[in-house]
């Protein structure tokens, strides 16, 4: 039965890695590597990192309990109907992560729970269901949450991807618009599966199990690259994303009478500086206009754009009307954006 109601971000919290791993340490343990110059590229300085014993379920739950915990949070545990955990790094095949979770938050039995692993496009995709099950009345209070532990499925000797990748994990809830503080007015989507190769683990699937006995060796630019772990082909990335975003966004806020000078910020998922300096280029974005949050984190996947954004509503007034875009994009390759409004 659709109510045709509105839609919105009632509240976001969220948990990182308990340990620390700064570029000086990583130099200290690689010497050959040029942190410097890799500093320049990604706008990393440090990662938050989860010891061994930490999962994206228990950083999914200390960010669920810290929303729940907030007393500017007026809706609470009982209160959830739908349930989402956008993770790849799951404690088990089965069961999902958002089953767990439902058990260790003790959310009543009529949630509706279930996994999506979209990773870095996660958070939008997880808000544009949640958004849907609102809207179409068939829930009222959707906990989106995200986790990933991407420093596990990371080669330690893969400089390219070890010295950007965080772990961490963040909880929001959609509502109706009614106890929104962020409105969502519009949101699209996108897929290219015919580039999925350029980012992908190819073991550890039914296809293609983990091999424990794989040898690697230095690729010509001294990386390591290994089946059992993350290969990224990040010029192949950077140059499809530099393409297909702008286009897809530009026709969002063209299909809402808007354009790039309207939106008063941007919060796009935290790559890496390089990354994001080509986009705002491309765009023509005001640096004022573009959020970067990522230089004690690291690229945090499913989680960096709702720490940006929760980050971004602790550290900034924003006045009501006040126009933000979300864009997450990544694996699959897959991309999205959200149109939301301060109420």
């Amino acid at each position: 039965m659709k109510n045709n109601q509105n839609s919105g971000i009632h509240a976001i919290a969220y948990a990182l890695g308990d340990t620390l791993s700064t570029n000086e340490m990583l130099e200290a343990e690689n010497p050959s590597w040029d942190m410097k110059k890799t500093t320049m590229r990604t706008g990393v300085k440090a990662r938050t990192i989860a010891s061994d014993n930490l999962t994206a379920l228990d950083l999914g739950f200390q960010a669920a309990s810290a929303l729940f915990e907030n007393k500017n949070t007026d809706i609470k545990a009982e209160d959830i109907d739908g349930l989402i955990f956008c993770t790849q790094t799951p404690d088990h095949i089965l069961p999902p992560n958002s089953t767990l979770l439902h058990g260790r938050l003790g959310l009543p039995d009529t949630v509706m729970a279930f996994d999506i692993s979209h990773a870095c496009s996660g958070y939008t995709y997880s808000l544009g269901i949640a958004s849907s099950l609102v809207e179409s009345g068939t829930l009222k209070n959707v906990l989106v949450v995200t986790g990933d532990t991407y420093s596990r499925l990371v080669h330690r000797q893969d400089r390219s991807v070890r010295a950007i990748f965080g772990d961490g994990a963040s909880a929001t809830i959609v509502s109706s618009s009614d106890n929104a503080r962020l409105n969502i007015i519009d949101m699209s989507f996108g897929t290219s599966g015919r580039r999925a190769n350029r980012f992908i683990i190819e073991n550890g699937g039914s296809k293609s199990p983990v091999d424990i006995n794989l040898r690697v060796e230095p690729d010509k630019n001294a990386r390591v690259r290994s089946s059992n772990h993350i290969q990224m082909d990040g010029l192949g990335l950077l140059s499809f994303f530099n393409s297909v975003l702008p286009v897809s966004i530009k026709a969002l806020l063209e299909k809402n009478a808007l354009t790039v000078s309207d939106v008063d910020k941007f919060v796009f998922h935290q790559a890496s500086s390089l990354v994001l300096d080509g986009l705002r280029k491309t765009m023509n974005i005001s640096e004022n206009a573009m959020v970067v949050d990522m230089e004690d984190t690291g690229n945090l996947v499913s989680t960096s754009i709702p720490v940006a954004l929760a980050n971004l509503q602790r550290n900034y007034t924003l006045e009501s009307g006040t126009k933000i875009l979300l864009c997450g994009f990544g694996v699959g390759l897959s991309w999205s954006q959200i149109l939301i409004q301060v109420r």
